[in-house]
C-alpha cells in the first residue's frame, strides 16, 4: 500500500468516527468577542484567562521589544541568543513563583521533553542505575512524550489512576527497598480535559514520606489558582515548596508563545547544560518575552484581575449547571459541559456558533467514548453581558438538541 492510500484511510476513518479536528479561523484578535465568518462571538475556548492575548499593555509592550531588541535573534542562547530581557523575565518568573532560578523554552512541551531527557538519560556518577517516575494516568501528552525519550534501562515508569493517593502510595510503597537513583512524582497542576486540580497537598506528604521529588505543569494554573494567580502550588499552600514546575506563556500570560522550568539554582544551570530543545533551539523573539513581561507585570500589580476571572467562573459556573446541564464540578475556569457522545459535541458546537458563541467539542480519543464534552474556558476579558449571551445561547440550543429539558 502507498503512502498516500495509507493517510487516506486514516483521515476517513477519523471522520467516520467523529474525531476528525477541524479549524475554525478568527478574522480578528484573540479576546473576549472575536470575529468569525463575519460575525462577533463569545469566546468560550481560549486558553486567554487572564484577557492578556490582546491587552493593551502587553501588546505595546511587545512592540517595543522589537522595535529596541529586533525581530529575532537567529540563533540559541549560549551563542548569540541571549538578551537582556531574557535573563529579566527569568527573573520574574523565579521571583513570582518563589523559585532560585527559571530557564525558558520555546513552549511547554519542549521544557517537558526538555525535563525528562535530561535528568532521567544522564549518569551523573552512577554507572548502573535506574530512576522511577510515577505519573498520574490523565497526565498531557507532553509529559507522557517527555517519559518516552527516558531509556528503559535507566527510567522505570509506573502509571497511578487519576488523583487516586491511595494508588500511587501503593506504588511508592511497593518500591520503598528498591535501589532507585531517584524518585520523581510526575503530575499536572491542572487536567486540561476535567479542569480538576491535582491532590497537590496529599501528593507533597506522600513525596516527604517515601523520599521522592515532585514535577508538576501547572500550564493552566499559572495565572489562574490561587489568590493571586501563582498556580497550582499557591492554591495549597505550598508555593515554593515544589521541586520543578513547568509554566507556559502561551495562556494565561498572553498566549504567544514560550514555556519555562523553575525550580534550584543548581538545576536550571543543569538544565541549561543538559536540555536539548534549549541547546538546540532559537531563544524566544524580543517580543514574546517583552510582552510576557508586561503580563506579569500586570498580574502582580493588579489584583483586580485575578479576583474578576474567579468571579466569571463562578458566575458562569452556577449560571450553566441552573439551566440543566452536566458539568464536572470544581473552581478552575475549565468547564467541561458532558454531553456523551461525539456527534452531539460536534452539532451543539455548530449550533452554538451560529448563535454567537465559539466553542469547541472534545471526543474521543482525547477523552474515553461515551465522554465526549463541549469546553468551556472562562476568561477574565469576559463581561457580565457576554457571560449572559452565551447562557442565553446554551439554553435555547440545549433546549432545542433536548439536552435540557423545558421548564
Amino acid at each position: 500500500m502507498q503512502l498516500d492510500e495509507l493517510i487516506t484511510a486514516e483521515l476517513k476513518r477519523l471522520g467516520d468516527a467523529n474525531s476528525l479536528k477541524y479549524e475554525t479561523s478568527l478574522q480578528s484578535a484573540q479576546g473576549g468577542i472575536v470575529k468569525v465568518n463575519g460575525k462577533e462571538a463569545v469566546m468560550l475556548a481560549s486558553n486567554n484567562y487572564l484577557g492578556m492575548s490582546n491587552h493593551p499593555a502587553v501588546i505595546k509592550a511587545a512592540i517595543n521589544g522589537i522595535k529596541k531588541f529586533g525581530y529575532g535573534l537567529a540563533s540559541v542562547r549560549f551563542l548569540t541568543g541571549t538578551q537582556t530581557i531574557h535573563i529579566e523575565l527569568e527573573r520574574k518568573i523565579s521571583k513570582f513563583l518563589k523559585s532560585e532560578d527559571t530557564i525558558l523554552f520555546s513552549s511547554s512541551f519542549a521544557a517537558n521533553i526538555a525535563f525528562f531527557q535530561a535528568l532521567a538519560n544522564e549518569k551523573l556518577g552512577y554507572e548502573n542505575y535506574k530512576d522511577v517516575i510515577y505519573s498520574d494516568q490523565l497526565n498531557h501528552a507532553s509529559i507522557i512524550d517527555g517519559q518516552r525519550l527516558c531509556r528503559p534501562e535507566t527510567a522505570d515508569r509506573k502509571i497511578y489512576m487519576h488523583g487516586d493517593l491511595a494508588d500511587l502510595e501503593r506504588l511508592l510503597l511497593e518500591d520503598k527497598d528498591k535501589n532507585y537513583r531517584l524518585r520523581l512524582i510526575a503530575t499536572d497542576g491542572v487536567f486540561s480535559m476535567e479542569g480538576d486540580m491535582a491532590p497537590l497537598q496529599k501528593i507533597f506528604e506522600l513525596a516527604k514520606k517515601y523520599g521522592a521529588l515532585i514535577f508538576i505543569d501547572d500550564a493552566h494554573g499559572i495565572g489562574v489558582c490561587g489568590k493571586s494567580g501563582r498556580g497550582t502550588a499557591e492554591n495549597f499552600g505550598l508555593l515554593g515548596e515544589i521541586d520543578f514546575t513547568v509554566g507556559t506563556l502561551g495562556k494565561a500570560i498572553g498566549g504567544a508563545a514560550g514555556g519555562f522550568i523553575s525550580g534550584s539554582r543548581n538545576f536550571i544551570e543543569y538544565m541549561r547544560q543538559k536540555g536539548r530543545p534549549y541547546i538546540f533551539s532559537n531563544s524566544l523573539p524580543p517580543a514574546v518575552v517583552c510582552g510576557s513581561i508586561a503580563a506579569f507585570d500586570l498580574l502582580i500589580k493588579d489584583k483586580s484581575i485575578i479576583k474578576r476571572l474567579h468571579d466569571n467562573t463562578d458566575y458562569f459556573r452556577k449560571e450553566i449547571k441552573r439551566l440543566g446541564f452536566d458539568i464536572i464540578g470544581g473552581t478552575h475556569p475549565i468547564v467541561p459541559i458532558m454531553l456523551g457522545e461525539a456527534s452531539a459535541a460536534q452539532e451543539m458546537s455548530n449550533k452554538l456558533l451560529k448563535e454567537g458563541v465559539y466553542i469547541k467539542g472534545l471526543w474521543f480519543p482525547v477523552v474515553p467514548k461515551g465522554k465526549a464534552r463541549l469546553r468551556a474556558q472562562i476568561s477574565a476579558s469576559l463581561k457580565k453581558k457576554d457571560i449572559d449571551r452565551a447562557l442565553e445561547a446554551f439554553e435555547k440550543v440545549g433546549r432545542k438538541m433536548k439536552i435540557i429539558s423545558d421548564k
